[in-house]
């Protein structure tokens, strides 16, 4: 890769990563259904209109866009709110490599090789140290809604990788539109209407930088660069990087959130990123296709 492009993909990580402290501080503003909701709403307008038409399926942008914008990001915003921490969550929610291999495996006929069965072994010890350290005195229903969180990003990415978007951009504001009004009902029927007029009557400059943040930088500035990056390079080469936000993840919130990291939490995080390597980078055995399919998109790790 060039330089200016290793950049580039550097840069996509730390703004992943720090997402997760920008979303701990816009659950000050906002309870975190409708924060999810208007995150996808200002993703979506007024970018809709100037990406062009959906090049894949309707069925495919709706089911992404239930599973990812609805669960994973109403289960992680809950999570948060409940007290998972910005840092803890940004590395625990990478073990969505382990179920996007394993749900892969169900449904589309991926075998993993014996590196990757090990890379995910190592993945799951880790999330089991960050259990034992966040159940000494963290929230673990917090703790489990992060881990569903995970299991719907895995969901998600074997969704995307049956669609096989040829823009991720165009896909990802598409897939955007789709979590809109669903969680805004929600929000309505768990968080109140009440709730939700005063934090929107609320609204300062503040809230309504976090979430531009999380909308346009995090989500249309991410992919798209992301996507630009892996339609020039292997996503061998590209995939890589994603490891990196974790690291920005958990530096930023112990930076700018004062969140302790105990040794035993560094022990899982070396767990975690060294089986998700693994799981990520090893190779698995598929059946032969009938017929020559088109070259699957790797899913992006963000937050």
């Amino acid at each position: 890769m060039r330089p200016l492009h290793i950049a580039l993909a550097a840069l996509v990580a730390a703004v992943w990563g720090v997402n997760f402290v920008v979303i701990e501080l816009g659950l000050d503003h906002f309870p975190p259904l409708l924060f999810s909701a208007l995150r996808f709403l200002v993703a979506a307008l007024p970018a809709v209109f100037l990406v062009g038409r959906p090049t894949v399926a309707w069925k495919w942008i709706v089911g992404v866009g239930l599973v990812l914008g609805v669960a994973k990001f109403g289960l992680l915003f809950i999570g948060m709110d409940r007290g998972m921490g910005a840092g803890l969550s940004s590395l625990v929610l990478q073990v969505q490599a382990v179920f996007t291999a394993l749900f892969a495996a169900l449904a589309l006929g991926e075998r993993p090789g014996r590196v990757r069965v090990l890379g995910m072994a190592v993945a799951l010890a880790g999330i089991g140290v960050a259990a034992v350290d966040e159940g000494a005195g963290g929230p673990v229903l917090a703790f489990v809604l992060v881990i569903a969180a995970a299991a719907c990003w895995g969901v998600s990415n074997v969704l995307t990788r049956k669609a096989a978007p040829a823009h991720a951009l165009n896909f990802m504001v598409w897939v955007s539109t789709v979590p809109v009004l669903p969680l805004l009902g929600l929000s309505l029927l768990f968080e109140g209407w009440d709730r939700d007029a005063r934090a929107l009557a609320a609204l300062d400059w503040s809230g309504a930088g976090i979430i531009v943040y999380v909308a346009w930088i995090t989500t249309v500035f991410g992919f798209g660069a992301w996507g630009f990056l892996l339609s020039r390079y292997p996503a061998s080469s590209v995939a890589p990087f994603t490891l990196l936000v974790p690291v920005f993840g958990m530096s930023s919130a112990a930076l700018l959130l004062d969140e302790s990291v105990s040794p035993l939490r560094w022990c899982a995080a070396a767990l975690l990123v060294g089986g998700v390597a693994l799981t990520s980078l090893a190779g698995t055995r598929r059946p032969r296709p009938a017929t020559p399919e088109r070259p699957e998109p790797q899913a992006a790790g963000v937050g």
